[in-house]
């Protein structure tokens, strides 16, 4: 066990829980043949799926407790009458050590609180953020915060940009990714005083951080930057918007497909085009948010996902707790804001 690394699993968190998390653990498993998998639900339920999917016995422990975070309660009550769940045993085991990322699809507003106060944050980030990978007609972008600051000042989006920054480079191994501030104009003058000044910040970094300027909200899916900052209203907003125009589009493609003989042919004709789309564009696989800042890898998965879909947040966890996501970023942290001291200090 000592060489290897373990991921800690809220087994009955989720709409499809505990099946879809069994199976998307087996899925794992088999992509991961080094990781081990503690089990936190109720084991009567538990076994039989284990034993469906083929999960092998030395790869899993089951930690058993009946109780389970449900998907409306709100956080405070969760925290005082959730400290038998799942969830909470599951992101305990990070504390204590015994696992290196705990992966949910249960509540998102109950994962948030329980990491927070069970993890809590990284020396010199005042906030946690919600982040996640969206498609672009470039590749991939880290989008950040979606939804855990309505709020933020200056100082929050600058910590942000940082993480989402490290965030991005472990994730696709790619150095000095480009950075925008989500605003309603490219313009300098253009949005709230704290996205200015958080600019102005950003550009005091120099080459450290690869700042590019302000992005609209077009500007996610073209790609223009890597990395997308935005407080957690803003950044809800555009990500919900994103995912109902995504649904506008292949359901108005399925009801024009149906209406014509003709319209079935250039359906067909156009069949191996559409799943190259389709696999690019799949929600599932970017399923897995992250919330950056904590002193430990927490990750959520989407509530409906299905087992293909928990697999891929399961392997985005993994990736961040080999990489060591949170020494990095409280080293990246270090290092950009002693160059901006630096910096200040010569003029």
């Amino acid at each position: 066990m000592s060489d290897t690394l373990v991921i800690s699993i809220d087994a009955m968190g989720g709409d499809n829980a505990p099946e879809a998390i069994i199976e998307g653990v087996a899925l794992a498993a088999k992509k991961h043949p080094n990781v081990f998998f503690f089990l936190y639900g109720d084991e009567e339920r538990l076994t039989p799926l284990i034993g469906q999917y083929g999960l092998s016995d030395d790869r899993y422990k089951i930690h058993h407790t009946t109780a389970v975070v449900k998907a409306d309660d709100k956080p405070s009550v969760a925290i005082r009458s959730g400290r038998e769940s799942s969830m909470w045993k599951a992101i305990m085991s990070v504390r204590n050590g015994y696992a290196k990322a705990v992966v949910s699809a249960g509540n998102t507003g109950a994962l948030m609180a329980m990491s927070k106060i069970c993890l809590g944050t990284l020396a010199g980030i005042d906030r946690p953020a919600i982040a996640a990978i969206l498609p672009t007609l470039t590749g991939q972008c880290v989008a950040l915060d979606l939804g855990a600051n309505a709020e933020c000042n200056s100082q929050n989006l600058v910590e942000f940009a940082i993480m989402g920054d490290v965030f991005y480079r472990i994730m696709f191994g790619e150095e000095n990714p480009s950075v925008g501030l989500l605003n309603i104009g490219s313009e300098e003058t253009k949005g709230r005083e704290e996205i200015r000044e958080a600019a102005t910040v950003l550009k005091g970094f120099g080459d450290k951080i690869n700042f590019h300027g302000f992005v609209e909200g077009n500007d996610i899916a073209l790609g223009t930057t890597k990395v997308v900052v935005s407080d957690g209203f803003s950044g809800n907003v555009a990500l919900k918007t994103i995912e109902g125009t995504a649904k506008f589009i292949t359901t108005s493609l399925k009801d024009l497909v149906r209406k014509s003989v003709v319209s079935k042919i250039g359906f067909a004709l156009a069949l191996p085009a559409l799943r190259k789309l389709k696999k690019k564009m799949d929600p599932r696989v970017y399923n897995g948010a992250m919330f950056l800042g904590l002193n430990g890898v927490s990750v959520k998965s989407h509530g409906g996902a299905d087992a293909f879909a928990f697999s891929c947040a399961v392997s985005a966890a993994i990736n961040l707790a080999q990489n060591d996501l949170c020494m990095r970023i409280k080293q990246e942290l270090e290092h950009v804001l002693d160059y901006a001291s630096a910096e200040d200090k010569s003029r």
